[in-house]
């Protein structure tokens, strides 16, 4: 009798440890490649992944699941051109304030208040990961 009170107390701690609505962090594993990455692009990479995979796609090619539904399409970050004529500070006033803040589409929102100034940073670090070359 005790054994079956310790399994239907230890499934109701279960249960409720998955319902906490605590949300786990978890860095994305490295992309398959001859040299590591950085913990700091790995951080920008799983930001990435989470705010800004739908709408620029996975490798920043603009052709994300949302893309297709927007107007203007989502801006190809991974043009080579497009990321020498941008600075860290453009890129970074641009995660922070949306697309409308710097006289963009406003279909990207802003997110300086939802990533931290170091996640941003490493954001950025990681846009400049996708440049072609």
């Amino acid at each position: 009798m005790n054994t079956v009170r310790i399994g239907v107390a230890l499934a109701a701690l279960i249960v409720l440890g998955a319902c906490s609505g605590k949300r786990e962090t978890r860095v994305a594993a490295a992309p398959p490649s001859s040299r590591p990455i950085s913990y700091e692009l790995r951080l920008g990479r799983a930001n990435y992944q989470h705010y800004c995979q739908n709408c620029h796609g996975e490798t920043g090619a603009g052709d994300g699941f949302n893309a297709f539904n927007l107007d203007p399409r989502p801006r190809d970050l991974s043009d080579a051109a497009f990321q020498k004529k941008k600075t860290d500070a453009d890129l970074t006033d641009a995660v922070q304030r949306g697309g409308a803040g710097v006289g963009l589409s406003s279909m990207m929102p802003p997110w300086g208040r939802t990533l931290s100034k170091q996640q941003v940073e490493q954001l950025v670090l990681y846009l400049r990961s996708l440049a072609k070359h």
